[in-house]
């Protein structure tokens, strides 16, 4: 099975590379990309959903992905520090790896860790953001376990061109230029854009002056053309650069007086990011049956340098995929229409310490797994849509696993009024540090875990009112997470090691998102979550707020010549670890915190905007995480031009 298995993944990997891709077409904003194996319309979608817009990021001047996740319910965001610093993102208490976060399509997830590190991301260029709260595995395989964060950047535009250049400056002198350009013909089209982005940064420490910085180049591009008029080909490619100033945490032995706190260090990390796909898809009779081969593939390379030395490693991922969806109509049943999908997907990981501390620590590695996947939608008496789908993953080094994913929606006629709601399973494998191990003096890996499993429902209602000028969604949910994976530390024998927890992680909730129309110039939008977060023996789970919510009002005048907006995020207190060597798991209560945002643009000409802003505007002082200080009151002005 095995031998069949690798010989049909990499006869299609070869095909791939000698095939490129279909772009994709341009989005509406009522048109879902990751709820599905094909895009959906949004009223059609059982799960729980949020899409931000180019429009919702480019009015509230948002200048990291990050920030503008905190406006959605069943988010909580965790920054390490400074502008730069490690940014840890968590769907419905889950933790940072059980969120699969793509980008253009492209998991982007250091094999290292699991998890995507958000402080890395700018929100320059990006076209929307999709969030799809709960169990997302039967469609996406591993990390999906909690839900799937799907980033699209800007694409061409075809018969046109545009270029654009925005710049700003502000305090902790930060400088931002973002230069894009984007055009194309009838049959092709392309965008690209870079954006860099420094700031001299504030002190993250309680202790001395030394401030952390952030330098971070990104430049991305993404093009498409048709081949024949039923065939497609896309590719994109994206780079990061970045260094990022960081302080240490005093771990001493026997304890000083600022154990377990930040301190001033010259300390920085490095990190290089690449990723890259290409793609080919064909439709037939109509669009009735289409079909596509995708290769997908990243790079992610990080150096430290701390008070505990040089260490890095660096992380490959390669995806292959085939996918063929066939579609049809049942009239006479139903007033019926049916897509089924299927889809074959391979995979290898590697890993490797570029900058070992020890001849012993941990060699290369690498691991291989295959997914298969079928999915179906069906739609009926054109208000009624559901979705099914199961998926096997074969691993070469862990427990297979098979996860199911079931959602329906119903909109009831001429009331307003759409019931949604969703239940499925998810996974998260180990990652490589898990099972492999860092040090074997320090952290021993356990090539015995067991891939993470967390099943999940949730049900909802979205209610239109006024005209559909005011829209308001409230969602329940829960899940439960077996066979979690926590790392134990020895005190007998000073060694960690990964093990599998008996139990189950209790998670339940409600969400709640309001947008209202209020005059054609006054929009406003508000979130709330409750978050009820355990672990299995009983204990709060940390850096999970129990409330949560964001409110933004935009109001525009001068004939839509000005605007001015205001953007509050809400985070209650919540436990965090506070790491003294002597008692590593006691826990502290973080204060709660709110961060508001105004600021306010001006169209001089139709194609030069002015804009400014104060981020923290309360100067609230916060941490995040326990040690790590957050950054106080901060201003911004810029100019942007469009032609």
């Amino acid at each position: 099975m095995k031998k069949l298995l690798r010989t049909t993944g990499l006869a299609g990997m070869a095909w791939l590379i000698v095939s490129p891709a279909l772009a994709d077409t341009p989005l509406s904003d009522s048109i879902v990309v990751s709820a599905s194996r094909t895009p959906i319309e949004a009223e059609k979608v059982g799960r729980a959903y949020t899409v931000l817009t180019a429009e919702d990021l480019e009015q509230t001047q948002t200048r990291y992905v990050s920030d503008a996740l905190r406006r959605i319910p069943g988010v909580s965001v965790s920054r390490n520090g400074a502008f730069g610093g490690p940014v840890q993102v968590r769907l419905r208490g889950s933790e940072g790896n059980h969120v699969l976060v793509l980008i253009d399509g492209i998991e982007v997830s250091e094999p290292t860790q699991g998890e995507f590190d958000f402080g890395s991301m700018q929100a320059a260029d990006i076209e929307r953001i999709e969030v799809i709260r709960g169990p997302q595995s039967a469609l996406w395989g591993s990390n999906a376990t909690a839900g799937v964060i799907n980033i699209i950047t800007k694409g061409g535009k075809r018969n046109s061109f545009e270029t654009h250049v925005n710049t700003e400056v502000g305090t902790d002198r930060t400088l931002m230029t973002n230069v894009g350009v984007r055009g194309g013909g009838n049959r092709y089209d392309y965008a690209v854009s870079g954006a860099f982005r420094r700031t001299d940064g504030f002190n993250t420490s309680s202790f001395g002056s030394e401030e952390d910085g952030d330098r971070n180049l990104t430049l991305n591009a993404r093009g498409s053309v048709d081949l024949t008029p039923t065939v497609q080909l896309d590719g994109s490619l994206r780079h990061v650069r970045r260094t990022s100033d960081t302080d240490d945490q005093d771990f001493a032995w026997p304890a000083t007086p600022t154990n377990g706190l930040a301190i001033d260090t010259d300390a920085d990390t490095r990190t290089r990011d690449f990723f890259g796909s290409v793609g080919l898809t064909s439709s037939h009779f109509d669009d009735a049956f289409v079909h596509s081969l995708r290769f997908e593939g990243t790079s992610t390379r990080r150096r430290s340098q701390d008070l505990y030395g040089l260490s890095g490693n660096e992380g490959t991922r390669y995806h292959g995929a085939y996918q063929a969806t066939l579609s049809f109509d049942t009239p006479d049943v139903a007033s019926a229409r049916h897509s089924l999908t299927g889809s074959v997907e391979w995979e290898r990981e590697t890993f490797k310490n570029i900058f070992p501390l020890t001849p012993s620590q941990i060699p290369s590695q690498s691991r291989t797994l295959y997914g298969f996947v079928t999915e179906y939608r069906g739609e009926f008496f054109e208000n009624l849509f559901v979705t099914g789908a199961v998926r096997f993953d074969h691993n070469d080094s862990f427990d297979d696993a098979v996860t199911y994913s079931l959602s329906g929606a119903y909109v009831v006629p001429g009331t307003g009024t759409r019931f949604h709601s969703s239940v499925g399973t998810g996974v998260t494998n180990p990652t490589f540090l898990e099972q492999f191990g860092f040090d074997p003096s320090t952290f021993i890996g356990n090539p015995s875990l067991k891939p993470e499993e967390n099943f999940g429902w949730d049900l909802g209602v979205e209610q239109k009112f006024l005209n559909d000028d005011l829209v308001v969604d409230v969602t329940y949910f829960q899940e439960r997470l077996t066979d979690e994976i926590q790392s134990q530390y020895d005190f007998m024998t000073g060694l960690s090691s990964p093990i599998n927890l008996d139990g189950t992680s209790k998670r339940r909730g409600v969400e709640i998102a309001a947008s209202a129309q209020v005059t054609d110039n006054l929009h406003l939008r508000a979130a709330y979550t409750y978050l009820n977060s355990k672990e299995p023996n009983g204990a709060e789970e940390v850096r999970r707020p129990r409330h949560s919510g964001s409110f933004g009002a935009t109001y525009s005048f001068l004939e839509n010549r000005a605007s001015i907006f205001t953007d509050v995020a809400y985070n209650g207190e919540m436990q965090d670890l506070e790491f003294v060597g002597s008692t590593p798991r006691t826990r502290v209560t973080l204060d709660d915190y709110v961060l508001v945002t105004v600021g306010a643009d001006y169209k001089v000409t139709d194609d030069v905007l002015l804009y400014g802003r104060i981020e923290n505007m309360l100067d609230d002082q916060y941490q995040e995480i326990y040690s790590f200080n957050g950054q106080g009151l901060t201003a911004f002005v810029g100019v942007k031009a469009t032609f």
